[in-house]
Formats: C-alpha cells, sequence, structure tokens
C-alpha cells in the first residue's frame, strides 16, 4: 500500500507541527547517516529546532560536524579556479565566443580567397580591385592548393 500525497503547507496545529518536526528530523538524519555509511563520504547536518531555540540537533556530532565544514572550506579554497561567479562565467563564455568568431571569420576569409583563385583560373586574368594583403593571401591559397596537389601525386605514384 503506497503512502498517500503530502500537502506542502504549513501545519497549524501546535503539536501536529511538532510531531512531524520530530518525525522528519529524526528521517533526514537517518538519510544522512545511511549516505555516509553506503557511500563513504563525510556528511553533517545541523538542524535549528524551531521549537526550542538553546537545542540544535547535529549529526555525527560537534566535533564531527566541525570537521566536515573544514574540510570543505579548505577544498573549496583549493579549488577556487574552478569555482566561478556569473561575471567569470559570463566572461569566459564571452572570450569562446570571440575566439569561434575570429576562427570563423579566418575561415570565411580562406573560403572567399580560394574562390577568387577559382575566378582567377576560369578568367584567366586577376581582378583590378585586389589590395597587396589580398594579393599575399592569394599566394598562400595558391601554394597550400599546389602542395596538396603535390602531396595527391605523390600518394597516387606510390599506389601504383
Amino acid at each position: 500500500m503506497t503512502r498517500r500525497k503530502v500537502k506542502l503547507a504549513f501545519i497549524s496545529s501546535n503539536s501536529a507541527r511538532k510531531a512531524s518536526y520530530n518525525k522528519r528530523k529524526r528521517g533526514i538524519i537517518k538519510k544522512v547517516r545511511e549516505l555516509t555509511v553506503l557511500c563513504d563520504v563525510p556528511g553533517c547536518i545541523i538542524i535549528s529546532n524551531p521549537f526550542n531555540p538553546d537545542e540544535t540537533a547535529v549529526f555525527p556530532d560537534r566535533e564531527g560536524a566541525m570537521q566536515v565544514i573544514e574540510r570543505y572550506r579548505n577544498t573549496a579554497m583549493k579549488d577556487e579556479s574552478k569555482n566561478v561567479n556569473q561575471q567569470s562565467f559570463l566572461l569566459q563564455r564571452i572570450t569562446k565566443g570571440r575566439e569561434k568568431l575570429e576562427r570563423l571569420r579566418h575561415d570565411n576569409h580562406e573560403k572567399e580567397t580560394g574562390i577568387r583563385m577559382l575566378d582567377c583560373i576560369q578568367n584567366n586574368k586577376l581582378p583590378d580591385n585586389l589590395s597587396i594583403p589580398d594579393l599575399h593571401d592569394l599566394d598562400k591559397i595558391v601554394e597550400k592548393n599546389l602542395k596538396e596537389i603535390e602531396n595527391k601525386l605523390v600518394q597516387l605514384n606510390l599506389s601504383n
């Protein structure tokens, strides 16, 4: 038989609220204990009592909880490079986006230069509006394509 669904709302009856608090406190402490034993991980829980402010439930004990908290603080300081806040995360994303944009611009420029090279080959003449940097880029593309052709010829000769 399954349990009925619990309605998550403030319990108005003081005695029912106190009983529910005690039952759920025991349950959550049991879960933390099971987690620490089954997974062999350090864990602690601190629950303040709303009915008695001087009473606080601590698992496993105050010293054990302090050790877990100190261990967390020490590892958090060691791994500070891995911890990011919203600003550093956004700065990383912007930097990656700019690098990707620069790579895409370079690839597009290379493809445009390749298209110009093919136009020059088809028309047997260079366009008049090419600047000196454009001519250098065209020269690089022609050299790159010639090397690829030579490599393919060598591979064909070796296979035959």
